[in-house]
Formats: structure tokens, sequence, C-alpha cells
């Protein structure tokens, strides 16, 4: 089966019982359809819950599956009596449509509803693209109304976005058509993902810092090399009256009914790749532990993730998850993409150098850590075991996770 055979196999709970099991009032619900809601932010509380981080090695054509061993995570925690949660990231529809598809777990540790988290959802990402381009739009026309703040056009860094992988549009001359079509200059766009308003978004912690942080935005520089930012074009309270409703965090559930709380999707590459700040808060309100992912390797997410998100939320993960696949570790092993099939022990004790780096920036935390085996049926008893080895010369367990 497929994964989308797999989500459209389970039947989802009414989203009134999954805000129920979590503790959180149904009344309160902002619904969307009977199997996602938003969450207003009245309703957070002062966290109480333990965070888990789930990291990974260093990212591979293979896959690491952090997703999937967060779902599978939360719904063992779960499984065994404790009341978890799941905080994630929303997928940007581009790469849903690209090579990498889409970003809501695989196999049996998925969240749902599938086709709709990976296609708009709630309009989140919609209205971080109307944010970022209504700024673009007064910039525009200020340079076209004599400019009043005095940009000069040549340094202005503020691009358009939109949601999808669209090279063609990255380096644009705009502005064309006379007097009428505005000041030409080079701009392009960006992906909506990439957009300093998704990254603002998941560091404020309300509606009021989501507006100051949007007046600090930087757009250029005046022609006497004079730093413009966007509360110079009074851009801000547009901007997050556009955010009013995507500012709030969006619940779902995993294919075992357990509560998933999903909000924004900066990428971790030029941003800090972890979901909302406001939705990790919302969760460590109400659940006793709550499992949460940072974009890319250990050495890019989770260190953003300590370093920028902890620091900002007053937030401390209980521990760190470094999910690893045997596939992954044969490939920084040196083996071909075509091999990754073929056994081979030696080649994941070579690989497993990576992991153990990794090992060892997290612990440099503080943290204590755990390495998941992201087991695939193609896997061998000693390749798995080489993992164990290596983790254990770190002081550090490698268990298997089947999620």
């Amino acid at each position: 089966m497929t994964d989308l055979d797999i989500a459209r196999s389970v039947t989802p709970q009414p989203i009134g019982e999954i805000a129920s099991r979590l503790g959180i009032n149904p009344e309160l619900l902002e619904p969307y359809g009977k199997t996602k809601a938003k969450i207003p932010l009245e309703a957070l509380r002062e966290p109480q819950g333990q965070l888990v981080l789930v990291t990974a090695i260093s990212p591979t054509p293979a896959g690491e599956g952090k997703t999937t061993v967060t779902v599978g995570l939360t719904d063992g925690l779960n499984r065994i009596g404790l009341r978890a949660a799941a905080a994630l990231r929303e997928p940007s529809l581009g790469p849903v449509f690209g090579i990498k598809g889409g970003a809501a777990g695989g196999g049996r540790s998925q969240v749902i509803p599938m086709e709709d988290i990976n296609l708009h959802f709630t309009g989140d990402f919609a209205a971080v693209e109307k944010a970022n381009n209504l700024l673009a739009a007064l910039i525009d026309n200020d340079l076209q109304r004599k400019n009043r703040v005095g940009l000069d056009p040549r340094t202005i860094v503020w691009k358009r976005v939109m949601d999808m992988n669209d090279r063609a549009l990255r380096n644009l001359v705009i502005g064309l058509g006379g007097k009428a079509g505005g000041v030409p200059r080079e701009s392009g766009f960006n992906i909506t993902a990439a957009s300093e308003v998704m990254a603002i978004l998941c560091m404020s912690l309300d509606l009021v810092d989501l507006r100051e942080r949007f007046g600090r935005i930087y757009v250029g520089d005046t022609w006497d090399r004079q730093p413009v930012f966007a509360r110079d074009l009074k851009a801000p309270d547009a901007m997050a009256i556009l955010m009013r409703d995507a500012i709030k965090p969006n619940l779902v559930q995993t294919l075992e009914g357990n509560p998933a709380i999903l909000h924004g999707g900066p990428f971790a590459n030029i941003a800090q790749g972890t979901n909302s700040l406001i939705a990790t808060r919302m969760a460590l309100g109400y659940a006793d532990w709550v499992v949460t992912e940072a974009g890319f390797g250990a050495d890019l997410g989770a260190e953003k993730f300590l370093n920028l998100k902890s620091r900002a939320g007053e937030l401390q993960p209980s521990v760190a998850v470094l999910v690893a696949t045997v596939r992954a570790l044969k490939y920084h092993g040196g083996v071909a993409l075509a091999d990754l099939g073929v056994p081979n022990a030696e080649a994941v004790a070579r690989g497993s150098a990576n992991m153990a780096k990794h090992i060892e920036n997290l612990q440099s935390f503080g943290l204590p850590v755990v390495v998941a085996i992201n087991a695939f049926a193609a896997d061998t008893p000693e390749e798995q075991n080489a993992i164990r080895s290596a983790a254990s010369a770190y002081g550090v367990q490698a268990v298997l996770s089947e999620g």
C-alpha cells in the first residue's frame, strides 16, 4: 500500500474529540470542516510538558524520516498511557509537486487529513504570501509615488513569493510598461516558505509581537545609505491584519487518533526550520510529552532550534532523538545511491562517523541523546548492529523505530 492508500484507509475522528483528548475545550475551536481546526490564542497556557526534539544525521537522497519518527513516537507514547502530542511544520506546496513530495509522515506514521495538509490546508501559506507581497507592492508604489522614503532601487532586497517551485521567476526585471508600469528594477520571487514573513510568524509570541517584528523587516537603503524598514512604509498594521487567522495553530490527528498541532513551515537552510513557537507552547500547555522536529540535520535545524527558538520561547528539550537509517549511513559510507539496497555493514560503520559527529554536537548542549534507527524492510541485523555499536561508543543507546 502507498502512503496515500494507508491514509485513506483510516476514518478520521471528529476534531472536537481530538481536542478533548488533549484537554482543549472543543467549544474554543475554529473548525475547518470536520477533521481540522484552528486553536485560538486565548487557549494558550503556561508550558508544563516535557519536550522531545527529533532531529537527524546529515540529509541524503535516501531520506531519514524525521516526521515519520516524530509521529510514530507520538503514537507510541500515547499507546503506553502518556498524554502526548506532535508539533510539526506545515508542508510547502512546491516540494509536494516536486521530487521531495509531501511532508505528513509515512507508512503508518502519518498525520491526516493527508491530502488537505499537503495542499492548501487552512490557508496559512496563502496568508504569508499575501502579507509578503503586500509589502512588496508598497515598496514599488513608494518608488512610483515620488519615493517618499528615499529608497535606492538598486539596494532593495525584498522579493515577492509564491508557493511553487518555479525557477524561471527567481530573477526578473519588473516595473516595465512606461510611466504607468512603475519604476524598472531587478527583483524576483522566492518560494513562500523562504519568506521572512514565515520566519517571523514562527518566532512570534502573539499578534502584537508579530506586528512589531514586521516593522523591523529590512527593505533596502536610501540614496544616502541609511536603512529602510517596513515600518517606514507603514506596512506592519496591514500585514498583521492579513495574518490574523494564520497566527492561530492548526489541530489535526495522527492515524491512531492522537493530537498533532501543525503550524508554519520556514526552511532550515535560510531560517529556523521549525514549527511556530506558538504551536509548540500550545502543545506544551496541555500534553505531558510534546514531540517536535527540526529540519535538515542536527548541525542545522537542531542547533537553530536550541540557539534561537528555545531561547526566544524559554523552552528546554528534555531529550534529543537523532534519526538515522541504514540506507543513509551507507550513502555516507561511500555507497552509490543505486547500490543502497545491497547489504553492507562495513559501509554503515564507515558512514556512522557522520552520526557520531551529530551525537557530539547534541551532547555539547547538555542534552541526553537517543538514536532512532528508522527501520526499512531491507535492513539486515548486521547493519543495524553497526549503528548500535557506533552509538554505544558515545554512551548513547540506538533503538529500532518501526513506526
